[in-house]
């Protein structure tokens, strides 16, 4: 109780002449997590086995990646040498159980994204090749096809990085969180589409009045609660969050972590939390992994890599996050 009443109280504290303004504001969105996300947990710890500890959990995984690589390959201008090949991902190996979060940091160019996209089938085979085995609730990843192809679509789903991007500018709002269901056949009547959306908008914290707005008219926060909203149409199992609050004010980064936090507890959501920020990691999964040059240097439970890393790249990237 001490040690909260003075981290509260340290937020607010005056900055020394000379330290950034942006000090402030990791101090507030530390604050928040401290607040809210410390919360959800404890309450989740009791409601939901999935957060338990790694020896009470599923015998098998629900994401299992094993030697998972992925080499891209330059193309070569007239009469050159053929470049080599780009190793984005190289031997890869994680495993994530149902109703848990892996959190999958590292540096810009790591490598992160691309794993992401990797599990999920959206990196074009005829710009890389993709190597190893990814297995989804028993289903080769890799090589379904089909209907159980489809089948994995919706249930493998993703947050984007970046909200305004992922929007179609020229679609309201229902229709670009009601477009998985159109495409996948589960509604066709307009009507039924939009009771829907305005449904899964609502889950998410948005108005029904957003429905028949268009993107540019929110907020960026808004546009990933839009983004999140999408992603939920198909009543997935797992989604990749690729940085879903890199692109947000720290006030707003605590709302989203926080929301996504509840969505995990009330529908039994399995996470690939990717981020750069290993503060917002710490905070929101159960385990870490930690990327460096398209390798994993590390991984384990949370606690163990943040109160005792093993590799020299996780001790430089806990001494990156900012102390109060």
């Amino acid at each position: 109780m001490r040690g909260s009443v003075f981290y509260f109280f340290s937020a607010f504290l005056p900055l020394p002449s000379g330290e950034r303004a942006g000090v402030r504001g990791l101090r507030y969105l530390r604050l928040l997590l401290h607040a809210n996300v410390s919360y959800h947990r404890a309450v989740t710890t009791q409601t939901n086995p999935a957060n338990q500890t790694d020896t009470a959990a599923p015998p098998t995984p629900l994401l299992d990646v094993r030697d998972l690589a992925v080499h891209f390959h330059p193309r070569s201008a007239l009469f050159s040498k053929t470049p080599d090949p780009v190793r984005a991902v190289d031997g890869v190996s994680l495993a994530i159980h149902q109703g848990q979060t892996l959190g999958l940091v590292g540096e810009s160019g790591s490598g992160k994204t691309t794993v992401g996209r990797a599990i999920l089938r959206l990196i074009p085979l005829t710009s890389a090749s993709v190597t190893g085995r990814v297995t989804f609730d028993s289903a080769n990843v890799l090589t379904a096809r089909g209907d159980q192809l489809q089948k994995l679509r919706r249930e493998m789903q993703i947050i984007f990085q970046d909200p305004a991007g992922s929007l179609n500018p020229r679609m309201r709002v229902w229709k670009i969180v009601a477009e998985p269901l159109l495409v996948h056949k589960l509604a066709t009547k307009p009507d039924e589409l939009r009771t829907r959306a305005v449904q899964l908008l609502e889950r998410c914290g948005m108005p029904a009045s957003a429905a028949d707005r268009y993107p540019h008219q929110f907020s960026g926060g808004q546009r990933q609660r839009i983004g999140i909203a999408r992603a939920l149409a198909l009543d997935p199992k797992f989604i990749v969050c690729d940085e879903p609050t890199s692109a947000l004010d720290v006030s707003i980064q605590s709302q989203i972590i926080n929301l996504l936090t509840d969505l995990q507890r009330d529908l039994g959501l399995t996470y690939l939390f990717i981020s750069h920020d290993m503060a917002v990691v710490s905070h929101t999964c159960q385990r870490i992994a930690v990327m460096l040059r398209g390798k994993l240097v590390e991984q384990g439970p949370r606690e163990q890599i943040i109160e005792d890393p093993q590799h020299a790249y996780t001790r430089e990237l806990l001494s990156a996050v900012p102390t109060v």
